[in-house]
């Protein structure tokens, strides 16, 4: 018997507030290890179960020519302050972070990118809830968290229903009172993202009425420091440092139950969800350039969320990126991986 994920088992808030980047009273970040040997130290920021947890799975921690000191955040805003700051040379973040600090003239690069699928970006009902396609929202209460990706792929999926932001009722909460509002049936709706989508599904306590595919872009960031960028030993280290996160990439889509054993160790999730949320999201990732239509994408982003003043001014994404790694990686519409069972 399947069973039931309560309000009270909830995944790790800092891993989940890592994947969107929503605001968070609770975003602090906390010293890590240090690997490799030299004299060249590269200041790492990372999120829970992120980028040194699956480098090391893959094995490319192996043979580093330079240290790599690690600093845990519990989300993308304050890792980006990090790097605003030059406390953190490069870090991993979700699509809306960079787009946040950008709007705030934070001292950030853009300097490599990956598209994975958005299926694990959705909006959730209960179970047992009447709604069956995303134009019967308009009326009803939806949780999101603020400023997040989940947000904006809220945006988008009513905008693809015929509605606006203003035909719903949105009630700004964080993940973990969120998901205690949707188990208690507080809302109607719950815009989210893996591995809370997994949590719900996995547990038989809701399911998708819409999800973000096609909807919103589906890419993750490395963001570096500039300063970082014109040091000539600094950049070498990052392009390395790149190469390897892009083969550890490989590595989860080639070993998604080996990864998923590693992620749900990490952050204490349960491992069918770990391995539902790899299977639909994490493996799907390839390392794609950063272009043109990337920029278009994230402008778009931007824009909107100009629109709804979330961001105070009109920001020119193209200025927060920096394409000299990008060597001769694919342009970055290209398809998301497709996980098979085998």
């Amino acid at each position: 018997m399947r069973r039931r994920l309560a309000p009270a088992a909830l995944l790790p808030l800092a891993l989940l507030l890592a994947a969107c980047g929503g605001n968070s009273a609770a975003d602090t970040s906390t010293g890590g290890g240090t690997d490799g040997k030299g004299s060249l130290t590269l200041n790492v920021g990372d999120q829970k179960g992120g980028s040194e947890a699956v480098l090391r799975a893959a094995g490319e921690l192996k043979d580093l020519d330079y240290k790599i000191k690690w600093s845990t955040f519990t989300s993308g805003p304050p890792l980006l302050e990090a790097v605003n700051a030059k406390a953190v040379d490069i870090g991993g973040v979700g699509n809306t972070p960079p787009v946040f600090a950008a709007g705030a003239n934070s001292k950030i690069s853009v300097v490599a990118a990956w598209h994975g699928t958005s299926k694990g970006e959705a909006i959730l009902v209960p179970k047992n809830s009447s709604l069956k396609k995303p134009e019967e929202l308009k009326g009803k209460s939806i949780a999101v968290a603020q400023g997040s990706s989940a947000h904006y792929q809220l945006i988008a999926s009513l905008k693809e229903a015929g509605l606006k932001l203003s035909d719903v009722k949105v009630k700004y909460l964080q993940p973990a009172d969120a998901l205690a509002a949707f188990t208690g049936g507080k809302v109607d709706a719950w815009a989210v993202w893996d591995p809370y989508t997994s949590q719900i599904l996995e547990a038989k306590q809701g399911r998708i009425l819409a999800d973000g595919d096609g909807a919103v872009n589906g890419l993750s960031f490395q963001v570096a420091a500039p300063d970082a960028l014109k040091d000539k030993k600094k950049t070498a280290a990052i392009k390395d440092y790149l190469e390897r996160l892009r083969r550890a990439q490989d590595w989860v889509y080639d070993h998604p139950d080996a990864w998923a054993k590693v992620w749900a160790k990490d952050t204490g999730l349960p491992y069918d969800v770990a391995l539902a949320s790899v299977k639909r999201t994490n493996a799907s990732r390839v390392p794609v350039a950063v272009d043109k239509p990337l920029i278009a994408s994230e402008q778009q982003i931007a824009d909107t969320f100009t629109g709804l003043k979330l961001i105070p001014r009109k920001v020119d994404f193209a200025g927060f990126v920096d394409s000299r790694f990008n060597g001769d990686l694919p342009a970055s519409t290209t398809a998301p991986r497709v996980y098979k069972e085998s």
